[in-house]
Formats: structure tokens, C-alpha cells, sequence
């Protein structure tokens, strides 16, 4: 919920993690593999797939429909497989409303 209008906006979800006894090209084909079931989320908006070798940091940057679409997503099967995964550790998930009058302007979500 928009904490200035109250209307229903969408949802910002920020997830990070570490690769653990995977390689970033085999990492990489894991998630070309997953990609179409994630497209198929009901309420997932947009994924945005992040990967920095530098750090060894790695995540996703999912736009929600609404904060209900996420905590949705959060008690499926294919959630469960990726939190629970014996290969990403460290996994933090960092949520978020949108400012919709300045993200319009940055043509942000559209």
C-alpha cells in the first residue's frame, strides 16, 4: 500500500546472496533454467537478474503488483527451492514501497 495515497502501488523486493560451491557459469545456466517459471508468477511484474563477480554478490530485483502478490510468491514450492538452496548462502530480501510521483518523472515504472 502507497504510504502516501493508501492506494494499492506496486512492490519493490530486493533479494542478495552468495554463491557456495557453484561456479558463476553453472550459477548462470540455473538461472536461464528458472527464468520461465519465474515469468509465470502470478503478480510478478518484472525480475531483474543481478550478478557482481567482483563482490561475489548476486540477487534478483523483483516489481511486484502489490505487497500481497509478494507474500504470495513467499509460501510457493519455487520460493522454498531457491531460499532453500544448498548453493546460495547469506540470502537477504530487502522490501519496499514506490514513491509513484517521482518514479513517473524518472519514468521508472511505467
Amino acid at each position: 500500500m502507497d504510504f502516501l495515497t493508501g492506494e494499492e502501488e506496486m512492490y519493490i523486493q530486493i533479494i542478495n546472496f552468495r554463491l557456495k560451491d557453484v561456479s558463476e557459469e553453472d550459477y548462470a545456466g540455473l538461472c536461464d533454467n528458472l527464468a520461465p517459471s519465474y515469468a509465470a508468477v502470478p503478480g510478478l511484474v518484472q525480475k531483474i537478474w543481478l550478478a557482481n563477480s567482483r563482490t561475489g554478490t548476486y540477487g534478483g530485483v523483483y516489481v511486484w503488483r502489490d505487497k500481497q502478490a509478494m507474500e504470495d510468491f513467499a509460501r510457493t514450492d519455487l520460493f522454498n527451492s531457491v531460499a532453500t538452496h544448498p548453493n546460495l548462502d547469506g540470502l537477504t530480501s530487502a522490501e519496499f514501497d514506490v514513491l509513484p510521483g517521482p518514479t513517473e518523472v524518472t519514468n521508472g515504472l511505467i
